[in-house]
């Protein structure tokens, strides 16, 4: 298909030009349909750090993902010294993790708990729950009691209350190591948990609207206890300074309702009322909670998903954007454990 050259639109955005090459000129993003455009006329400050990925996108049918149906693997023996290794270093890196069945499997992980909570409010009964979500719900009950006993100290600084420190040291001071990787890369710890065969397909609504939606709760309280800031943005072109899954899974919840649309993000009414039932809702909330001034301006990204007509659109267009800016990015994936569990 090809490519307009002259946009209309009013909310264009700036988009890269390739600083290496002679021929490069400045181009936008048009926010709406997703296409470039290019003038040879003098511009200013035309490039920003980050360019947001076309939601003309959302038009086409979201990726299919299988979910994982092979056997749980055997845990190792528990004299057994584990092998933790982070090798994804280049761009080379990220397409042979994507090539290889750990990076499909991890992806149909998160697309299989995205379908699970289909039409489902938070509130809604789990009819299956292995003893390996309560052992989690637990864990973040406690974790979110820890908050309670350690409050912020007094500070003059903007971010970064002191008093994380004492909780973060009570963490790791726990012996719990499972209890550190749960933290810190959550979703891969619960498909290794899937892999092991602790968590089954019938847990997968449960693990999102009980277990992941307390994770949720513990990093917002975390986050707000004690001022931490992100230790990466994509500024206003980003979801969330924080979280991304949230949006993935809370627009599955919205999917086929009857009377909240992408647009009822703007309505007050709805956001009060509802945002405890639905993971987008409480994820928009939150934004307007901690960010002041015009939505359109802090969040344009979000602003421009709510005029897609379909929760189900949204959906599919968040799992590609999940895969492209988060799963696709080094300085991200440069975090991400492997082992014997997502071996490399």
């Amino acid at each position: 298909m090809s490519t307009p050259t002259d946009h209309h639109h009013s909310d264009a955005a700036p988009a890269h030009s390739d600083p290496q090459s002679p021929s490069s000129v400045p181009s936008t993003v048009c926010l709406r349909c997703g296409n470039h455009s290019s003038s040879s006329s003098p511009t200013t400050n035309t490039t920003t750090s980050f360019s947001p990925p076309p939601w003309n996108d959302l038009s086409s049918p979201p990726p299919v993902y299988r979910p994982i149906k092979a056997p749980a693997i055997n845990a190792p023996p528990p004299n057994t010294q584990a092998i933790i290794l982070t090798p994804i270093n280049s761009p080379e890196d990220l397409h042979r993790f994507h090539s290889s069945s750990a990076g499909r499997h991890f992806l149909g992980f998160v697309s299989a708990l995205s379908a699970s909570v289909r039409g489902c409010k938070i509130s809604d009964p789990c009819p299956h729950r292995s003893p390996a979500v309560d052992h989690l719900l637990s864990i973040l009950k406690t974790l979110s009691a820890w908050i309670d006993e350690i409050p912020p100290a007094p500070q003059t600084s903007r971010y970064g209350n002191p008093s994380f420190r004492a909780w973060h040291s009570r963490l790791t001071d726990s012996g719990e190591s499972i209890v550190r990787d749960l933290i810190t890369n959550f979703a891969a710890f619960l498909y290794c948990l899937a892999r092991l065969g602790l968590i089954v397909e019938e847990d997968h609504r449960a693990i999102v609207l009980r277990v992941f939606v307390a994770y949720l709760d513990l990093m917002r309280k975390l986050q707000m206890t004690y001022c931490l800031e992100p230790a990466g943005s994509h500024g206003v072109w980003g979801l969330d300074d924080y979280h991304f899954l949230p949006f993935v899974f809370g627009s599955a919840q919205l999917i086929d309702h009857r009377y909240m649309k992408p647009k009822s993000i703007h309505n007050p009414d709805i956001l009060d009322n509802f945002s405890g039932e639905y993971m987008y809702l409480s994820c928009v909330a939150f934004v307007k909670k901690v960010k002041k001034g015009v939505f359109a301006e802090h969040s344009p990204m979000l602003d421009d998903i709510s005029g897609v007509l379909t929760w189900q659109k949204v959906n599919g267009g968040l799992l590609k954007m999940y895969k492209a800016e988060v799963l696709e990015k080094v300085p991200i994936m440069q975090h991400f454990l492997f082992g014997s569990l997502i071996p490399w």
